[in-house]
Order: C-alpha cells, then structure tokens, then sequence
C-alpha cells in the first residue's frame, strides 16, 4: 500500500499536515493514528484466530464421523 507512495510523496503529506495542523498538534495526531492502527490490528488478529479456531473445531467434528 505505502509502496505506491513513495518517500517524495510522503515528503508531501508530511508537510500538508504540518501546514494545517502545525507543529504542536501533529505528534498527538501521529499518536492518535498509531492507536487506532494497533486496535485494528489487534481486533483483526483476535477475528483471524476465532475463525481458525472454529474451523480447525469444524474439521475435527467431521473427521470424527
């Protein structure tokens, strides 16, 4: 995904951002992301490990049949 960015257009978002939001606002904005990336993360990997959970369950329910 950020591949397709690259630096120069990072570069650019970085300075749009400290142009708008200012120099004291942009690290508890870049705080804020990280949080909210990390819950996601981590809710992905609780939903991922259910599933294979209920799967591996499914599987074994059948082969025992």
């Amino acid at each position: 995904m950020l591949s397709s960015i690259g630096i120069p257009g990072l570069i650019l978002i970085l300075i749009i951002a400290l142009i708008i939001f200012g120099p004291k606002k942009l690290p508890e904005i870049g705080k804020a992301a990280g949080d909210t990336l990390r819950e996601f993360k981590n809710s992905t990997n609780d939903l991922t490990a259910e599933t294979t959970a209920e799967e591996v369950k499914e599987t074994t329910h059948t082969s025992k049949k």
